[in-house]
């Protein structure tokens, strides 16, 4: 009987291993940290435009509105990362750090950084930057998996 406990455990974690190597998906885990780089461009670039046009909250709100809008999203991306080989912190900072630098980017470069902060603020609240309208393929990828 202790033969047949140690054998099932045995054939369980190998089981367990092929289905993980089946499921690594680096190019996946890859689109689906964008979501979170999304997040970092949202957070940047409203911290940056509320503490450089006299504290205006709309950016704040902004970013808390389209936070609440997509948490979903970044919770579902956080579970079908771990699902399908997960990443690594210096993963996910490089995602972050990427957001954040284009955003950074894309400002430094405006004529006008007031009309920037505007626009910027007008798309956040227009849902333009939401993850199911930025990233749609990737978003459908992960509920695909979620759902097995």
């Amino acid at each position: 009987m202790r033969n047949m406990r140690i054998f099932l455990v045995v054939v369980a974690l190998g089981a367990g291993g092929i289905v993980q190597a089946q499921q690594a998906d680096p190019q996946l885990v890859e689109e689906l940290l964008a979501f979170h780089g999304t997040q970092a461009i949202v957070s940047a670039m409203a911290t940056h435009c509320y503490e450089n046009t006299g504290l205006d909250s709309t950016y704040q709100k902004a970013a808390e509105d389209w936070y609440l809008r997509n948490i979903g999203f970044l919770d579902l991306a956080d579970r079908v990362i771990a699902r399908v080989g997960g990443a690594s912190p210096s993963q996910m900072d490089a995602a972050t750090i990427y957001g954040g630098e284009q955003i950074m980017s894309a400002y430094n470069q405006a004529t006008d950084k007031d009309v920037f902060c505007r626009d910027f603020a007008t798309q956040v609240e227009d849902g333009l930057l939401d993850i199911d309208r930025r990233l749609p393929e990737a978003l459908a990828k992960a509920r695909q998996i979620s759902s097995q």
